[in-house]
């Protein structure tokens, strides 16, 4: 890997000021934390940086308040949601730059933790302003970033910072490109891409980058029902991109020539009305009636899926396979996450899954444990797979590399 990691920083930090980018624009309702999994996405780190004698100083962005301060975006509930789960205290400084900000990174103590507030109060954060990522520098000695799911953004924390001070990835930011990296860089063959959703319009970069580099790429999703109307398939009532039709016979193409093999549903789950137990049925995909819906695979294109998937060394996986949020058409999803996790933990398989419902399908299922790698990114791991340079990242890497020719 090209870039410095906490390996590469001094072991004694005592004394030396941590500025350290995770994101934390977690879902808070009444002042409370619903879903702490951001958060715990960054101990690590920080437990590393605070057992190494750091001062550390967290920097993240909350929400989208325009460049001035909404109370109600303020990260201050943040800050006392870490402090409980690591029971202890958690300093809340109602400044990111500034006197109050200086004064405050001034008066900490080796092993204090302090969270400043939401960088996006100024408008210099997303604009990637030179005198606000200054600012922030004056804050401390080094920086580390470990938001990996904000690297795809060019702000002022994310990218301006690391060309001022010491730069390193975090250990999550580490383990998220390292795994990226493994599936879509130099993989062990075949490659399999399970891409799902509901539109091909939101994803035909990806498909387009995926065709190209992997071996499979099996559609799912409501995404698929545009790929069989686009090869005149009729889909009856089922939600479908039919003005796509050219851009999904032009990404076939491309991955046929490739080499790529496009997997398809040919049985799927079929009902008039998406509706929690709605009544239902299995039909070939050549016999969905005009009222009807696709809503799922059918058992026997979800075991093909499973043939593909024990071929394979590699997988990447973004988005569910059918309606994953209403019962019963949450089947195929949950059946893949469980054939994908055997696989994984029989040790054929390197498994990396992003994208906020395909987690939560892992979660349903009970297996989120027991893949290779699940990213708690959203943007940032569909531009990766769009083939995109992330600034966050490249930035890093420029600074690894920089500092490896300076040796």
């Amino acid at each position: 890997m090209s870039f410095r990691t906490l390996d590469d920083m001094p072991v004694d930090l005592r004394g030396r000021r941590v500025l350290l980018r995770a994101d934390l624009n977690l879902p808070v309702h009444d002042g409370r934390v619903i879903d702490a999994t951001r958060l715990e996405a960054v101990l690590p780190t920080l437990g590393e940086l605070v057992s190494r004698g750091a001062a550390v100083l967290l920097l993240s962005h909350f929400g989208r308040p325009k460049g001035r301060p909404e109370p109600s975006l303020s990260l201050a509930p943040v800050a006392a949601a870490l402090g409980e789960r690591l029971a202890r205290e958690i300093r809340f400084v109602p400044a990111s730059v500034g006197p109050e900000a200086e004064q405050a990174a001034a008066e900490l103590h080796a092993g204090d933790i302090a969270m400043f507030e939401n960088l996006r109060f100024h408008p210099g954060e997303e604009a990637n302003d030179p005198g606000f990522a200054a600012a922030l520098a004056r804050l401390g000695d080094f920086y580390v970033n470990d938001a990996f799911s904000a690297a795809h953004r060019a702000h002022a924390s994310t990218e301006g910072l690391a060309h001022l001070l010491p730069a390193f990835a975090g250990r999550a930011m580490e383990a998220e490109v390292k795994a990226l990296k493994a599936v879509l860089g130099e993989p062990e063959r075949p490659v399999l891409a399970v891409v799902g959703g509901a539109k091909v319009s939101t994803k035909i970069d990806a498909l387009r980058h995926l065709v190209s580099r992997v071996d499979h790429l099996a559609i799912g999703g409501a995404m698929a029902n545009s790929f069989l109307a686009a090869k005149g398939i009729d889909v009856g009532r089922s939600l479908a991109e039919h003005d796509q039709a050219e851009t999904v016979r032009a990404i076939l193409a491309a991955a046929e020539a490739a080499g790529c093999t496009v997997h398809l549903p040919y049985e799927v789950v079929v009902a008039r009305e998406l509706r929690a137990g709605a009544e239902h049925r299995v039909a070939n995909i050549h016999e969905v009636g005009a009222g009807e819906m696709i809503l799922d695979l059918g058992p026997a294109a979800v075991e093909a899926l499973g043939d593909v998937l024990k071929g394979c060394r590699t997988m990447i996986w973004n988005g569910p396979v059918g309606a994953f949020e209403v019962p019963p058409f949450d089947r195929a999803t949950l059946a893949l996450a469980r054939m994908v996790a055997a696989q994984t933990v029989a040790g054929a398989l390197v498994s990396v899954v992003g994208g906020g419902d395909t987690v939560a399908a892992l979660n349903r299922a009970g297996v989120a444990d027991r893949v290779s790698h699940v990213s708690t990114a959203g943007g940032a791991f569909l531009e990766w797979m769009e083939g995109r340079i992330l600034p966050g990242v490249a930035v890093l890497e420029a600074a690894g590399e920089t500092e490896a020719e300076g040796a």
